[in-house]
């Protein structure tokens, strides 16, 4: 409960620009519309774990036929991307609250070594992507002379 305050009429006739923007942009919703945008984005989250061998990253991509997922390896550089589709409604019914995800998700990151692609796996199963990621024979450095 607030406690009745006295009117200070001089106190509200300053003029505070970032104030009155801020306000403009509450009434005309925007912020909500990019939260609400921002909310329909698939999130991929990750774990990675390191043992000598190899990198072990799971991943998690629920609500995805395992057809749909794409992976690749470039290098260090590891991608995932998945396409999400939504189920078709029946034509008498009518859709009153809809917060699945429809569209492609991607996420892109970089390993310490590089990988060897070719013993590279994919597993996917219960809404978790597993891969087990081989490290590379040797890492690529050698020594230079100087002459």
């Amino acid at each position: 409960m607030t406690l009745p305050t006295r009117w200070n009429p001089f106190q509200t006739a300053r003029f505070d620009p970032f104030r009155d923007f801020d306000d403009l942009v509450r009434r005309l919703g925007t912020q909500d519309l990019i939260s609400r945008e921002y909310e329909k984005t698939m999130e991929m989250r990750m774990d990675i774990t390191e043992d000598d061998g190899q990198y072990r990253v799971a991943i998690d991509i629920p609500g995805v036929r395992k057809e749909d997922i794409e992976v690749s390896v470039d290098g260090n550089q590891v991608s995932v991307s998945a396409k999400v589709e939504r189920e078709s409604t029946k034509e008498d019914e009518k859709t009153i609250c809809s917060e699945r995800y429809q569209g492609k998700a991607y996420r892109s990151f970089l390993l310490p070594s590089e990988i060897d692609a070719a013993k590279a796996e994919a597993h996917y199963d219960g809404g978790v992507l597993s891969l087990a990621l081989p490290k590379k024979a040797g890492n690529g450095s050698r020594k230079l002379s100087v002459n």
